[in-house]
């Protein structure tokens, strides 16, 4: 019995975090068991989750698809899992897998569940899987065009992804916005220039939102041209977003439109599925640069205490791996 145990991460209550033994399920046939190698905390959505910031009307749909518990607590959360094969279909053992599993050292999942990695996508890498295919989502939302001035507001781990993508559109000049000014080396290093709030160029034809603040909604605004859609890719769980719509709002014919990941953007969905989504997700990792944008690296004993410190105070932290 000893082999069927696995160690998971938990929030036992708001703002505390534990581990604890869980034993697995007995696979059935159409099941694989994974041995977790890495996995990634997608940082805003996780320390609004660790927080219990997660509004009652959202409970059913902020459901992770292996989660485990209910909000606000107890519950086992988290969807960037990479892993190895060790028991299933013949094909997929000993392969590396990405999975929308919690962090958790063992599970047992449908096989139909992982998806396997490109032979030039590193694990460590792979973490990235999930943040990348909400950045897809956000830019198919956006529909950027060639030669369109783009301003991303926000310079986490999805709007570098955002500005990383929407630069690979031939002729797009790129501006990601940011406090922080460390994050200038990042935007270089993904090809995209760097900006603070207050020399935010004006006039863009694109513009996207995913700095998890209000003040950056305003910039966002601020940056749109005429006639332009401001994409909201931020999320605020149970906070109440002031929103100055007065000005030149109007004047400038502005809108405001959301981006979740949870569908697929409505200019793709009648040929685009999720399953291709994440596909095409994976197969956009083989770009090192990417690399940048794991900022951190913690044993995954130590996740209680990582998840308390970045849910506190987030410093300079892009994605902040686990490794088991």
């Amino acid at each position: 019995m000893a082999s069927e145990q696995a160690r998971a991460f938990w929030i036992a209550a708001p703002g505390r975090g534990e581990i604890r033994d869980e034993t697995l399920a007995a696979p059935s046939a159409t099941d694989v068991v994974v041995r977790a190698r890495f996995s990634g905390i997608s940082r805003g959505t996780e320390a609004l989750v660790f927080q219990g910031r997660v509004p009652p009307s959202e409970y059913a749909r902020m459901r992770a698809p292996f989660q485990a518990g209910e909000f606000p607590a107890p519950v086992k959360y988290g969807y960037a899992s990479v892993g190895e094969v060790e028991r299933g279909p013949r094909e997929l053992v000993g392969r590396h897998v990405f999975t929308l599993f919690p962090h958790q050292t063992r599970y047992v999942v449908p096989a139909s569940a992982v998806r396997v990695l490109p032979d030039a996508v590193p694990p460590p890498r792979a973490v990235l899987t999930a943040n990348l295919e909400t950045a897809i989502n956000g830019l198919w939302d956006a529909r950027p065009h060639i030669g369109d001035r783009v301003v991303v507001v926000g310079a986490g781990t999805v709007g570098c992804l955002v500005a990383w993508l929407a630069a690979r559109v031939h002729g797009c000049e790129v501006h990601l916005i940011d406090l922080n000014p460390q994050r200038a080396s990042v935007a270089r290093a993904l090809g995209v220039r760097f900006a603070s709030p207050s020399a935010a160029p004006q006039d863009a034809d694109v513009v996207i939102h995913a700095s998890g603040s209000p003040d950056g909604l305003t910039v966002a605004l601020r940056a749109a041209g005429f006639e332009t859609t401001v994409v909201e890719m931020s999320w605020y769980g149970d906070t109440a977003v002031p929103l100055a719509l007065g000005a030149e709002f109007h004047a400038r014919r502005l809108t405001l439109k959301s981006s979740q990941v949870g569908h697929v953007a409505t200019s793709q969905r009648a040929r685009w599925d999720t399953n291709r989504r994440m596909q095409f997700a994976l197969a956009s990792l083989v770009d090192p640069v990417l690399d940048i944008l794991i900022s951190g690296e913690s044993n995954f004993d130590a996740l209680p205490k990582v998840m308390a410190e970045l849910s506190a105070s987030p410093g300079n932290t892009l994605c902040h791996r686990i490794k088991y």
